[in-house]
């Protein structure tokens, strides 16, 4: 028999571990290496003081993608973890004391579009048929496809041209929604991809009804349960995963991969490299001696990439009960917040806050009696707003702690038992994130399908991308289907 093929995945991730599931099953020897001491890249987990915080992605939308991955051997996620439905999706909550139940009873949904606006609820239905269409397009026969080629992209223009790609998530929702809060309501989810609603592609509001199409959901026990069920299935399948073993070097001789380095000196020989890493630390830092790629390391600094985030983690000592698992919170200003976020590159007074309350789905993430949090707020990435964090970080924390005490949570402060943040800094440093951006490439039109970076390299053979920053983009769907593109090439490459 011949000696199966051997891959280095940097990065364990859910794109890093959905590639290595899908290259591992296919008869190659795989091996992950991860830098931090647990598995999942930004889906990290902290544990204080009986609290369980996941560090990243919460809002696990389009399950079928993952289900997809135990099917290849004849599975089921359901013996690796349990996948609970959240409803509402989203409480969405106004500074002027608004709220919208975003969910997926049609019934409820319209009723409430109806209180607010009459007017709106025929206008809604027409969206959310174009938003089935642009899902169909997009998702349905895009995601998983790479774009290598320019005619891969001339293709699909026609259809996307008739989409009206060119336009704005909002200018798009504007055209079928009149009021300004329900407005609002059904553009924000580009954010939850790096996206301003103001500028990224229409193409994103697939999103609307991907959510509709397969509901939102929480894996019991956390999203690390989740990242610990493709670890358990991986290592079942012969895959090798090594922690606390951050690669320094991609080793390249006469164009092609060799193997890896670590930072601990260890040599992994390998006949490819999928990294799941951020890609400019790929190119700048990864293949600093390679002189093939350094046009590419320079070119992609150039790029426009996503906002970051701040986060706070914490745990309280009293309930809430009158919040939802998924909240957004709405400031006073939308457009002009934005436009600090991701044109002016300040650090804006006023709060637009994603809340999310997981002991409320499941109780075992924080002690009896107990809840568990974490606060989200876009901010600019290091390359616009470049502020020492290790002095604003504890401040911002409180102004927003102060915030949400005062709109929202009663006694907040005083009930905090486990804090902890996540500064833009920390993306730079803990995730080797280019500008401390927490999705890489920002999902503007010009930087999708053909125009985001390619899942294979075009100059250095064996060398593999998967990840926010490679086709399709952000979000677990995103990267999921990034590696499933991306394995899909590499097995016609190395058959």
């Amino acid at each position: 028999m011949p000696t199966p093929k051997r891959v280095a995945v940097i990065g364990s991730g859910f794109g890093g571990l959905s590639a290595a599931i899908r290259l591992q099953a296919a008869g190659m020897e795989v091996k992950i290496f991860e830098k931090r001491d647990l598995p999942g890249g930004r889906a990290y987990v902290y544990k204080d003081k009986g609290f369980t915080f996941d560090a990243g992605p919460t809002v696990i939308t389009a399950p079928e993608c993952l289900e997809e991955l135990f099917a290849l051997t004849g599975r089921k996620m359901s013996d690796y973890v349990e996948m609970i439905p959240v409803s509402p999706f989203y409480r969405l909550l106004w500074d002027d004391g608004y709220k919208f139940d975003y969910s997926n009873n049609p019934e409820e949904l319209y009723s409430q579009i109806h209180e607010k606006s009459p007017q709106d609820v025929e206008g809604y239905k027409k969206f959310l048929e174009y938003s089935k269409e642009v899902f169909e397009e997009g998702y349905t026969k895009l995601a998983a496809t790479p774009f290598l080629h320019i005619w891969s992209m001339v293709k699909v223009s026609p259809q996307l041209l008739k989409l009206g790609a060119y336009r704005s998530v909002y200018s798009t929702i504007c055209r079928y929604v009149k009021d300004e809060h329900l407005r609002q309501a059904f553009s924000f989810h580009s954010l939850l991809v790096g996206g301003n609603p103001f500028s990224t592609s229409s193409i994103y509001t697939l999103i609307h009804f991907l959510e509709r199409n397969w509901g939102v959901f929480f894996p019991k026990g956390g999203t690390g349960a989740l990242v610990n069920a493709l670890v358990k299935y991986f290592t079942e399948l012969g895959g090798k995963i090594s922690l606390e073993n951050e690669i320094k070097e991609i080793m390249t001789e006469n164009g092609k991969i060799l193997g890896v380095k670590t930072i601990h000196g260890e040599i992994w020989a390998c006949d490819a490299v999928v990294s799941n890493g951020d890609i400019v630390h790929t190119y700048k830092d990864l293949l600093k001696s390679e002189p093939i790629v350094q046009k590419t390391a320079r070119d992609l600094q150039n790029k426009h990439f996503s906002m970051s985030l701040f986060l706070i983690y914490f745990g309280t000592k009293k309930k809430y009960p009158h919040l939802a698992h998924h909240n957004v919170l709405f400031g006073p200003r939308y457009k002009e917040l934005l436009n600090d976020i991701f044109k002016k590159g300040t650090l804006p007074e006023d709060f637009s806050l994603y809340l999310h309350v997981p002991s409320l789905t499941d109780p075992d993430l924080a002690p009896e009696g107990h809840e568990c949090f974490y606060v989200l707020a876009p901010v600019a990435h290091l390359g616009m707003m470049n502020i020492d964090w290790s002095k604003e970080g504890p401040v911002y924390a409180e102004k927003i702690l102060k915030y949400m005490e005062e709109k929202y949570m009663p006694g907040l402060r005083e009930n905090i038992v486990s804090q902890r943040i996540f500064t833009p800094q920390d993306f730079s440093t803990e995730l080797n994130s280019f500008h401390g951006s927490a999705f890489s490439l920002e999902p503007r039109l010009t930087q999708s399908a053909y125009f985001r970076h390619h899942n294979r390299d075009g100059q250095l053979e064996g060398l593999y991308f998967v990840g926010a920053g490679t086709h399709p983009g952000a979000g677990v769907p995103g990267v999921v289907n990034s590696a499933k593109a991306t394995a899909g090439l590499m097995l016609e490459d190395m058959a």
